[in-house]
Parts: structure tokens; sequence; C-alpha cells
């Protein structure tokens, strides 16, 4: 959580990340080393844009530019989760979840572009390609309400 703020509410600011591709499946990755998986997210760090976040997070977790993704669209407000207590950092008072904008992508690469190898310390090992509402039926359960009003508020932008 270096370099990020978290808000008067205790919330973390974050990005999520919807890479879709024109048949409508969407990039599901797999957490290293666990058999979780989720749609790549992370902190917007102090001074940041939620969109320069996103560009970043894009390249830190799955190796892609800009270049490689068209902005379809983006939740409009916050979209907060709160962790659950056994999760929760002892170091981090006051620190309840994460704030996140929902960002819909459509893949304009080709898909050898995805790639771990921009991280020292790579967040996902694996990813492949689900169909749009797949991830509803197995996110972790305190991050399903989150993934469900992104996806819906997302959905009418798919790329098709």
């Amino acid at each position: 959580m270096r370099d990020c703020v978290i808000d008067e509410n205790g919330y973390r600011p974050n990005v999520g990340i919807i890479l879709a591709r024109n048949t409508g499946q969407v990039l599901w990755a797999r957490r290293a080393g666990e058999n979780s998986w989720q749609f790549p997210q992370g902190g917007i760090k102090l001074k940041e844009s939620p969109e320069e976040a996103l560009y970043r997070e894009l390249r830190e977790e799955i190796g892609l530019s800009q270049d490689n993704v068209e902005l379809v669209s983006c939740t409009k407000g916050w979209l907060r989760y709160r962790l659950p207590k056994r999760m929760l950092r002892r170091n981090k008072p006051g620190f309840v979840g994460q704030k996140q904008k929902w960002f819909l992508l459509k893949m304009i690469g080709e898909d050898e572009a995805i790639t771990f190898e921009y991280s020292t310390k790579p967040e996902f090992d694996h990813w492949r390609w689900v169909t749009f509402w797949y991830p509803l039926g197995q996110i972790i359960s305190f991050k399903k309400d989150v993934y469900r009003r992104a996806l819906k508020e997302l959905a009418p932008a798919l790329p098709s």
C-alpha cells in the first residue's frame, strides 16, 4: 500500500480492469502461486489519476501498453468492498477495504502481447479468456457485489 492514500472512511483508491476482445470474452487471471482468479486491479498512487493508474497497472500486471488496448468505458462512481477482518493488516489502522473505478478496455493487440514479465514480483501466473459473466460465479465472496455492479454497469459498452 506504499504511495497510496486511504480515504477518511478507510478505503484505498483502486482501479479494476476488465479487458475484453471482440468476441465479448474477458481476460481472467490467476493469482501467482494460488488457485484464485480475478480481474487485474491495483492501487492508485498519491497524485496519480485513475486513468494513469489504469495504464500503469495494465503494464505491471499483464504486460500491455496503451497501444494494445482501447478505452471503452468506466464506472461513473466508486464501487466499494470491505475486506474480511482476517485479511486486514494490523499495521494499517483505519483501513477497511478498497474503493474502485472500473475500466472496460478492448484488446486491439495480439494475445501474445500479454505477459507477466514487467513486474519484479508478478501478481499473476496464468490467464485465459472467459465469457463476460463467468467471473461472477468464481470470484471470492467479499468482491462479488462489486464485480456484479461493475459488470452490469459496463455490459452495454461491451465490444462485439
